[in-house]
């Protein structure tokens, strides 16, 4: 079936990649194609509820940490364990290949969403979301187990959109509810300016008639 779509389509993205996609589509290509290009489009509307999300998740620790340890660059006074410091010491060699001085900002800045949600995880219960953390999120009506959990999958999901991959079987429509769950938490006025922006739930309610053919895709 691989053979049936176009040889600059396959030359350009490879036929493993596509394969996923053909045998979502039932070994159909035209539908396969279809799909491969809503995928694309459902990821880049999605982009920038995941913006908010995780620069205002971000700065929010950040902010918090800042005044728990009296400095900036909190990360040398934190009790953090050894595979954080490993990514704080990956985040300033970074900065260094970048010719940009490792100052609290640019180290920041170069710290994933990944690491930052681990901050929230149980080894940090007693030593950061106790004393401080908890205040980042002052909205928040349910466990720190939950807000973990639910940012860890969002995790999951950014990364494979970052790095290209299908987010097409995942269940999106639950997916773009936490984002906005989570970001309530921290800020319900930059929660309500991003959802008069967003653009997914009509490209999610069009997923069918993009398949069909009766759509075309638009990213």
């Amino acid at each position: 079936m691989i053979d049936k779509l176009p040889v600059w389509l396959v030359r350009a993205f490879s036929r493993p990649r596509l394969s996923k996609y053909l045998l979502a589509a039932q070994g159909q290509p035209r539908t396969a194609v279809r799909l491969y290009w809503w995928n694309v489009e459902a990821a880049a509307a999605l982009y920038g509820p995941l913006h908010c999300l995780e620069l205002a998740l971000r700065n929010a620790l950040h902010d918090q940490l800042t005044d728990r340890y009296g400095r900036p660059d909190w990360w040398h006074a934190a009790p953090l364990d050894q595979q954080a410091q490993r990514l704080v010491t990956d985040a300033h060699r970074k900065c260094g290949r970048r010719g940009i001085v490792p100052a609290p900002d640019s180290v920041m800045a170069e710290l994933s969403f990944g690491f930052w949600v681990s901050l929230l995880s149980r080894r940090y219960d007693r030593s950061l979301w106790v004393p401080t953390l908890h205040r980042a999120f002052p909205f928040l009506d349910q466990p720190r187990r939950s807000l973990h959990d639910g940012l860890s999958s969002l995790v999951l999901m950014r990364n494979r959109i970052m790095h290209h991959e299908p987010v097409h079987h995942r269940d999106l429509s639950a997916d773009h509810v936490k984002i906005y769950r989570m970001l309530g938490y921290l800020s319900p006025e930059l929660m309500a300016e991003a959802k008069g922006m967003d653009r997914f739930p009509g490209v999610l309610a069009d997923r069918a008639a993009t398949l069909d053919g009766t759509r075309p895709t638009r990213f």
